[in-house]
């Protein structure tokens, strides 16, 4: 039996162009503000297709159509007007259309909706892990809002393109003054000129 192979997509919607309006609240606060009730299922599903139509064509809605975003059972698995997050199932083959689609959205799909930026900040192969990224993103939230990162941000876009806590790995390098035997030109295959 051949398991049919699907992505999760979690998507946070972002309010950068109000940063800075309100000087009593902190900017995680006003950037990740909760989204209004009248986007539902629904709506948010017809205007992701309206976008892959308006972006691809054809071509994409045929590729949607069989990735699963219009089938009985809803792509929609999760929708959070509190924290502005919801998940997405789609096809492995056809996740991308959505996924640019997505960025390409710029203001929410209501009547007089205000202008936003639709981020996908996880793609896993399970719900389950999709889940648990969005509980721990909340939680993170919620203490960035309590007091961790309540100052100002230094720009607009500080928040948006935040840093990971995750540690990395530096490549060692060696500086070419140390070496005794160094010359960029011989490694590179060059000839130095004098």
């Amino acid at each position: 039996m051949v398991r049919i192979k699907e992505r999760y997509l979690l998507v946070n919607i972002l309010y950068p162009g109000e940063l800075g309006t309100r000087a009593n609240l902190p900017d995680v606060v006003v950037l990740n503000q909760p989204t209004s009730d009248e986007l539902t299922h629904s709506t948010l599903l017809r205007a992701i297709r309206a976008e892959v139509a308006s972006l691809f064509g054809d071509y994409g809605m045929g590729a949607l159509e069989g990735g699963g975003l219009a089938g009985k059972p809803s792509p929609l698995k999760y929708l959070s007007q509190a924290t502005s997050t919801f998940i997405l199932r789609i096809a492995r083959a056809s996740y991308r259309f959505v996924w640019a689609a997505l960025s390409f959205m710029n203001s929410v799909p209501v009547k007089n909706g205000k202008p936003c930026v639709f981020r996908v900040v996880h793609i896993s192969g399970t719900i389950r892990k999709a889940e648990e990224e969005a509980i721990r993103r909340a939680r993170k939230l919620m203490f960035e809002a309590k007091g961790g990162q309540a100052n100002k941000a230094s720009g607009p876009s500080s928040n948006i393109f935040s840093t990971s806590t995750r540690r990395r790995r530096e490549a060692p390098t060696q500086d070419p003054s140390e070496g005794d035997e160094y010359n960029s030109d011989v490694d590179m295959g060059g000839t130095s000129v004098p």
